[in-house]
Formats: C-alpha cells, structure tokens, sequence
C-alpha cells in the first residue's frame, strides 16, 4: 500500500473524544519551548567540553556542525543525545571533544540565534539514547470553544496518558517522507544517502505503528491490557510477555507501572512477539503493509516494541492574556503533539 502525500496524523483517532477547545500553536518560536532532561550531568572534569545551549529556529544538526566549526574540530567531535525541531525555542546539551585543549570562547559563537548558557567540563562524549525526558512550555493562541470544558479533559489525560502516537515530525511536509519510504522499500530509489535512509525507514516503521495504535484507540484498548500482551515497564525498555489478562496486570496498569506496546516492523531479534488477541490484532491492521514489513526486514531493522500509551508527567495549565499555557513532561522518544492533540485542536 502506497500512502497518500497528507499529514498522516490528522486521520488518527483521539482517545478521549474531540477536543473542547481549538487554538493556534507555533505562532512564534518561543510559543514552543523545550528543555532537554539528561540522564546525568557533567562531571566537571574531563576531555570534553559539556555545554547547554539555548537555540532557537535551529535545528540540532545545524548547532552540531556551528559548535564544531567555533571549535575547529570535526563534526563527529560533537555529541548530542537527541535532535530538536527548529521551529522552537530548546535549551539542549552538546559535548564537544577537546583533549587537551581549554576550548574557545562559546559566547563569541558566529550566530545571533544560538547562545552556550553554560559550559563545564566532562569524562565523556554525550550520545544518543542518553535522554530521559523533555519538559515542554507550551502557549496556545487564538482559544476558541469551551473553555470551561478544558479542565475536565485535562483531569482525564493526568488520570489515563494519552495514546504515544509518533508526532508529524517524523513524516515529513504532508507525509512527503512516507513518499520516499514507499520508493526505497519497493527498491525503487538507489544510492540514497545513509542518514536520508535511516529518516525515511524509521517513518515507514513509525506510520506502521501509528495504525496499530490508530486500531487499539478505536476499540478502546490503548490503555487496557489484551491477551498475548508485550509489556513495557515504566521509564525502561525491559519487557514481559502477558499471555494472560488478571487482575495483578490491569492494577498495575492503572498504577502506570506498565504499558501494553505495539510493533516497530523489522526482522526478527531478541524482541518478544505478542500472541493471541495481539497477535491477531496486529497481523489484521498491517496485513494491506506487507511490502513495507519485507522491506524493512530487507534493511536490516530489528523489531522492536513501543508503548502504547504515553504519561503525561506534571501537567499544569493555566489562562495568560486569553492565551492557554501548557507545562508537562515527557519520556524521550514521546511527542507533546501527541499530548496536545487530546486537549485542543489545532488550527
């Protein structure tokens, strides 16, 4: 199946009915603010430069190779943990590896739009995978609808998560990634660039799970374990297989100390596979994607597992000039448009 070149979210369904109220999001960069959470902090000595940097309409390759050039280093010298859109305001971490050497000054960086807020200096090199979290600020313009309504449906995201659905920035303008993906898959474009590959691919795998989750959001099971489950604990990729619905298992669900996950499509690894109801469930939603599976079988992607349902950590709202502000946290690898698609809709 070839996907048509639209936003591939739109379409998704939300858990806890349409939203009360709709708005406008990302009128200013500063109206979408980001803090990256590590799962450390600098050591305060070592051959590394550990810096926290503050960007705005930047991305997180193009701070890479400007820390890099300041630095007179090569762009694999620097580290990052995650990447960040450009279209925010993100206080990120980079290291940068400088043995031997002080550094150079990183207030006279050659841009008006990134500033290094601290610098110390650390052991290691900062890679990916090493982020816990994000917390976001978010501002909301132009509210529209019920207003008094909003409250409660806040209540209900603190009480329940909301599906972790992958946000539209992993598909491209219009799913224009998915576009791509489609030809690589089908073998149809050659000689493509290493890191153009791996975006494309991981949008493939990304909408696969999208319509799994899509499925589960419909039937009223995203957050409610099924026989023949793969379980996620909470904050970790350590899983066990629930072949069995009881009671231990949906209160330990409602505690959020556990999660039912969907598929990553890829060849066989050390991933548990789900049985039964999930099982089923799953050949049936991707069954019109087998070209797509083989594919990414044929790249050499593991399978991997993905909760369904994402917590939303310290969710406060509150009114500013008519404006809606929106603080929470997030694990890493979770979208806030997931989070914010559940509470207004977006104009």
């Amino acid at each position: 199946m070839k996907p048509a070149p639209v936003d591939p979210i739109l379409a998704l369904p939300q858990a806890h009915g349409w939203p009360p109220v709709s708005g406008r999001l990302r009128v200013e960069p500063e109206d979408f603010l980001v803090e990256e959470l590590l799962s450390y902090g600098p050591s305060g000595e070592g051959e590394h430069a550990f810096l926290r940097v503050r960007k705005r309409q930047r991305n997180t390759e193009e701070v890479a190779r400007l820390l890099a050039r300041h630095a007179g280093v090569p762009l694999a010298a620097v580290g990052y943990a995650g990447l960040k859109d450009r279209q925010a305001v993100t206080v990120q971490s980079f290291s940068v590896h400088l043995p031997g050497q002080p550094g150079p000054d990183w207030s006279a960086l050659d841009d008006e739009h990134v500033q290094v807020i601290d610098a110390q200096r650390h052991s290691r090199k900062i890679r990916r995978g090493s982020l816990r979290g994000n917390r976001f600020r978010l501002r909301l313009r132009d509210i529209a609808g019920e207003r008094d309504a909003l409250g409660e449906r806040v209540v209900r995201v603190i009480d329940r998560g909301v599906p972790n659905y992958f946000g539209p920035q992993r598909f491209g303008h219009q799913g224009g990634n998915l576009v791509h993906a489609h030809a690589l898959l089908m073998d149809e474009l050659k000689r493509v660039p290493r890191q153009q590959k791996s975006l494309w691919l991981s949008a493939a795998r990304s909408h696969l799970f999208n319509q799994v989750l899509a499925e589960r959001v419909k039937a009223g099971s995203w957050d409610r374990p099924l026989a023949g489950e793969v379980m996620l604990l909470e904050g970790s990729q350590r899983q066990f297989p629930a072949p069995r619905v009881d009671a231990e298992l949906v209160e330990r669900m409602a505690a959020f100390d556990i999660h039912p996950s969907g598929p990553l499509c890829g060849r066989a690894s050390r991933s548990l596979a789900p049985g039964d109801e999930v099982a089923e469930l799953e050949r049936r939603v991707l069954a019109d994607w087998q070209d797509w599976q083989a594919g990414l079988e044929r790249f050499g992607l593991d399978a991997m597992r993905r909760s369904l349902r994402l917590p939303v950590q310290e969710l406060v709202w509150d009114w500013e000039d008519g404006d809606l502000h929106l603080d929470f946290s997030l694990m890493a690898g979770s979208y806030a448009t997931a989070v914010v698609r559940e509470l207004v809709e977006v104009v």
